[in-house]
């Protein structure tokens, strides 16, 4: 995809949806890096079923380590990995509290320190939490980057450093959120939407899905 499509391709999704937003319920920076870090091999749907009542047990640090890992496990244990996600969650939360004064950092050097917190996890943090142009390539985005040709690659850091490379400074702050969507809801796994997409004619994916019928 010429630098020239990419641009439309993302005017595009603007025009549709020009203020996007993540799914995951969250109220402050430290919970929205606890859904994201539940979310790893979830769905945002059975994060988001499970994060109401822990957050309002605990939405600091200090008052989910005070909870303890027992309790933790108890608000999660509908999710997926939940007895590790319960141990990170109270690691993190020993670290931000002892090391950062029960603050999230806002550097990805600083985020991926925290047990359970990779690339993708920190990169949505500063993102959504602090307003930094990046990109988290998950499942949708990867998908959606090698199928149209925007920018393929065989692992989630190199289809991301693609996508910085091409993707137009004007579209980055919102770009993951346009795509995880796009992944989501049009350019599907099995049987990608391709009557209903709006960038249909820019997308260089050959197996097209004609029509739904």
């Amino acid at each position: 995809m010429n630098k020239k499509d990419i641009h439309l391709f993302f005017e595009r999704l603007q025009a549709d949806n020009p203020e996007p937003k993540g799914e995951l319920f969250y109220t402050n920076p430290f919970t929205l890096l606890i859904a994201v870090l539940l979310s790893a091999q979830a769905t945002d749907i059975g994060v988001n079923k499970a994060t109401p009542a822990l957050f309002e047990a605990a939405d600091t640090p200090a008052a989910m380590l005070n909870l303890g890992e027992d309790t933790v496990r108890g608000y999660i244990k509908t999710i997926g990995l939940f007895n590790s996600k319960a141990k990170n969650i109270i690691k993190t939360c020993r670290i931000l509290v002892e090391e950062y004064d029960g603050i999230v950092p806002q550097t990805r050097d600083d985020l991926v320190r925290l047990p359970g917190v990779g690339r993708k996890t920190a990169n949505v943090v500063l993102n959504m939490a602090f307003g930094q142009p990046t990109i988290a390539v998950d499942t949708h985005l990867f998908r959606v980057s090698n199928r149209t040709g925007m920018a393929p690659g065989k692992t989630p850091d190199e289809v991301e450093a693609k996508l910085e490379k091409k993707i137009p400074d004007m579209f980055k702050y919102h770009a993951h959120h346009w795509l995880i969507l796009h992944g989501r809801y049009i350019c599907v796994a099995r049987k990608p939407k391709c009557p209903e997409c709006p960038v249909s004619d820019l997308c260089k994916f050959k197996q097209r899905t004609a029509s739904d019928a």
